[in-house]
């Protein structure tokens, strides 16, 4: 599947706290990195939390990522990156309405038509 040397996991990662419908369903993974995902969260979460050791220079080069995350080499190391940032990150909120208001100069005045006619 990938270009890694980074154990599988011993079952299959989802965060139904972040991503309740799933990786790919939530528009912001790709269906590759959803199966990246899947099969490699579990151990890299567990890495990261030191529940797991690293066994070979792949998993000890992730370790050394999360501190400098511009080294990302592999699609597993960017995909995992890149759930981190979506998943504990600030979420983005739009909305519809601006924060500016108007200034007291800009308002509308409506001119009264008789005023501006010649006798």
């Amino acid at each position: 599947m990938s270009d890694t040397t980074i154990r599988h996991g011993k079952k299959r990662f989802y965060d139904n706290a972040k991503f309740p419908r799933g990786f790919a369903k939530s528009g912001d993974f790709t269906l590759a990195e959803e199966e990246i995902l899947t099969l490699y969260g579990d151990t890299l979460q567990a890495l990261e939390t030191g529940e797991l050791t690293p066994e070979n220079e792949a998993e000890e080069h992730f370790l050394t990522l999360l501190d400098n995350p511009e080294n990302a080499n592999s699609k597993v190391e960017r995909t995992w990156l890149k759930y981190v940032r979506l998943a504990r990150g600030r979420k983005r909120f739009h909305t519809l309405n601006g924060r500016n208001k108007p200034d007291a100069g800009d308002d509308y005045v409506e001119e009264d038509a008789s005023l501006n006619e010649e006798d």
